[in-house]
């Protein structure tokens, strides 16, 4: 990363209308608001939330929402151990040996917190490299400090953005080296 980069919070988007996307863990913290107040014996809740409560929320759909926010965890999760912590062999601090549980144990974590809304609040903005290594304690190459690997990556990006601008692409994947390795 470098001092423009961001990473975007691990929030899974459902098409809420043809063409637009919002937070599914919006509809899953707005469910479990309204069953909190609900339950609780010193509020009154007004008729319009027992509606929303009866009738806003699709069981089956609420499932989903939750599986695809313990998914995008578990797939972090696994991504942030098996390629992130690769050479991650001691702890920074006490020089101690690290094992794959504390890998695994330190992806999850890092996964729970890009996972929180309450946090970012929004999908849209981004996290800049200097709140995740100081709020995640991610490590974080700043490709910056190598001119030459700053000016590659920099080329890539115009390349990138002018030939996703020219096909009226949203997003695009490039696989680097053997694609099996992906699977």
């Amino acid at each position: 990363m470098d001092y423009y980069s961001r990473l975007g919070p691990v929030d899974p988007q459902v098409e809420a209308q043809p063409g637009k996307a919002v937070s599914a863990l919006g509809y899953l913290e707005r469910y479990e608001a309204l069953l909190k107040r609900a339950q609780d014996p010193n509020i009154l809740i007004s008729p319009a939330e027992i509606s929303i409560l009866i009738n806003g929320f699709d069981q089956g759909v609420l499932y989903h929402y939750e599986q695809a926010r313990e998914q995008s965890i578990a797939l972090l999760k696994e991504w942030l151990a098996k390629y992130k912590f690769k050479n991650w062999n001691r702890t920074e601090t006490r020089g101690i040996r690290v094992t794959k549980a504390m890998k695994k144990a330190q992806a999850e974590r890092i996964g729970t917190q890009l996972n929180d809304t309450k946090t970012w609040h929004s999908h849209g903005h981004g996290i800049s490299m200097a709140v995740l290594r100081r709020n995640l304690g991610l490590r974080i190459d700043d490709f910056e400090e190598i001119p030459a690997r700053s000016l590659a990556i920099r080329g890539y990006y115009n390349l990138l953005s002018d030939y996703m601008m020219k096909r009226g692409a949203r997003g695009t994947i490039h696989i680097v080296g053997d694609y099996r390795s992906f699977l």
